[in-house]
């Protein structure tokens, strides 16, 4: 039996955010930044330029469907709290006329397989 804690979640969690980084890269993604946080408000996992377009992307890790597909984890008000955080990187950063969009990339692990859902124009 394997017993989950937080450090054992954070730990997947940033193995599968480096996943993604790794996944992103190779399809010719620059990495901007990982883990912004602004105060309460949230965090984006990673920013990133798709050409001219800067992607902010949520990742979620699931190592079995106990609790739902990754991508059913992205609850609306998760959704608000990324818009509103992508928000406040912008303003801070003095970004204006950029196209953005928002991107989630889900990460299976199945039958030690790793399967990457990476959905453009998530919300």
């Amino acid at each position: 039996m394997r017993i989950r804690t937080i450090n054992n979640t954070k730990q997947e969690g940033s193995q599968g955010e480096n996943k993604a980084n790794e996944y992103l890269i190779n399809l010719g993604y620059k990495i901007i930044k990982t883990n912004f946080t602004f105060g309460k408000v949230g965090e984006i996992d990673i920013i990133a330029k798709d050409g001219d377009t800067l992607v902010f992307v949520e990742v979620r890790k699931r190592l079995n469907n106990k609790y739902g597909k990754p991508e059913e984890s992205l609850t609306p008000k998760k959704r608000n709290k990324i818009r509103k955080t992508a928000e406040a990187y912008l303003y801070i950063n003095r970004i204006e006329n950029i196209e953005c969009r928002f991107d989630f990339i889900g990460i299976e692990q199945k039958n030690n397989e790793i399967i990457i859902n990476h959905i453009k124009n998530a919300f």
